[in-house]
């Protein structure tokens, strides 16, 4: 690893861990290269990755200080430090993010069963005889992706489809496989329930079924 790999992924988890406060002053360039017995540039390298994942803000002239990224930061940045190095367990990445696929798609299935277009209604039924169909968990799983692709379109609602999107482009937070998503590819009465409760109407119904489906794999 280089240094300014390791100068990032120190002042990274300790701004994620809470141990650098938001508001705080992060040590200047020069104290951060004395401490750590490194140049001034792998201090700047480590810094600017840093401020690009929105965990620090750099004024030039002024002190570098922690951002609240809890409450001033998106998915966006989720995925932007996943990508950059291990996150610490302590903030139960996989769970959230797999509680927000659950949260996301039970109510996605009932927006679908209130406002798909009756082609977008045959496409969910469809898919779910497709995936049915399939002959191993691998086919499953990409028909299984098509079926909540087309039931995102069905809702309606672009901020649910960029939320998909989000996850779908950070593989290396959530592994959404088909071992990780065995119990909801094994029940087909499930998968054709929800696809016929969203195909007649029936809003309540494809939510929970949406619902008991997702939290499947939402670790415990």
């Amino acid at each position: 690893m280089l240094l300014s790999d390791r100068i990032h992924a120190q002042l990274r988890d300790q701004i994620l861990s809470g141990a650098l406060a938001p508001g705080a002053a992060v040590p200047s360039e020069r104290r951060l290269s004395e401490q750590l017995g490194a140049s001034r540039h792998a201090v700047r390298e480590a810094l600017k990755r840093l401020q690009e994942a929105g965990l620090i803000r750099i004024s030039h002239g002024g002190a570098t200080r922690v951002r609240d990224w809890r409450h001033g930061g998106g998915l966006d940045l989720l995925l932007a430090i996943a990508a950059q190095g291990d996150l610490p367990p302590e903030l139960e990445v996989e769970r959230a993010g797999m509680e927000l696929r659950a949260c996301v798609g039970a109510d996605a299935a009932r927006r679908a069963a209130e406002r798909a277009t009756p082609a977008q209604r045959a496409e969910i039924v469809a898919r779910a005889e497709a995936l049915t169909a399939a002959p191993d968990p691998e086919a499953r799983n990409r028909e299984y992706e098509g079926l909540w692709d087309a039931i995102i379109d069905g809702a309606a609602n672009v901020a649910y489809r960029l939320a998909l999107n989000t996850l779908n482009a950070g593989q290396h937070v959530l592994i959404l496989d088909a071992e990780q998503v065995a119990a909801e590819l094994a029940d087909d009465a499930a998968v054709r329930a929800l696809a016929g409760a969203i195909a007649t109407g029936e809003r309540d119904a494809a939510r929970a079924v949406a619902a008991d489906l997702l939290e499947r794999s939402v670790p415990a």
